[in-house]
């Protein structure tokens, strides 16, 4: 298994990192999965306090997953999404996707309220869970546990994090641009 590093982002107006489930739940599974925590940090549900943050993961090259819990809903606050979307070079669709369908076993047509997403931004993976522990306990368990794991078949993305930026490769040479 590839050790990752991962850095963790709460977004929250009502919750501190001294009162934060969710986050404690996935500071505790990204440790028990092997990876190493390289920062957490909170933030209120502000596109731009959201931006700043991961735009700052994502600049520094020892952080390699990114992942965020709250701020997914509809409510006028919930603003995770917006935050993201523009930041990503590529979306990841299908985590969104293969989220809410899950969740339809638990929470039936509630899915909907839930605008999880997945992005890369410079070579960094950054997935958006919502901010409940049932919400944070699946999308680890049943997506990015396996996703984040070198070993999962038939394939995953920690295999495919070096590959991220292949297109800055330089031609003959090893440098990037």
């Amino acid at each position: 298994m590839t050790i990752l590093p991962v850095a963790l982002l709460t977004v929250s107006d009502s919750r501190s990192l001294e009162d934060d489930p969710s986050g404690d739940l996935l500071r505790d599974s990204i440790v028990s999965a092997g990876h190493r925590l390289m920062d957490r940090f909170l933030v209120r549900d502000d596109v731009y306090a959201i931006r700043a943050q991961v735009s700052n993961w994502i600049a520094d090259p020892s952080i390699q997953v990114i992942i965020t819990t709250g701020g997914t809903g509809f409510t006028g606050r919930d603003s995770t999404p917006e935050a993201l979307l523009p930041l990503f070079d590529k979306e990841i669709s299908g985590f969104g996707e293969l989220f809410r369908q899950l969740s339809y076993a638990e929470v039936g047509t509630s899915t909907l309220q839930s605008r999880a997403t997945g992005g890369i931004a410079n070579g960094t993976l950054i997935f958006a869970l919502p901010g409940s522990k049932g919400a944070v306990t699946l999308g680890w368990n049943e997506i990015l546990l396996k996703q984040l794991d070198s070993g999962h078949r038939p394939c995953n993305f920690a295999e495919l994090i070096p590959r991220f930026l292949e297109h800055l490769k330089i031609p003959g040479g090893d440098k990037t641009a």
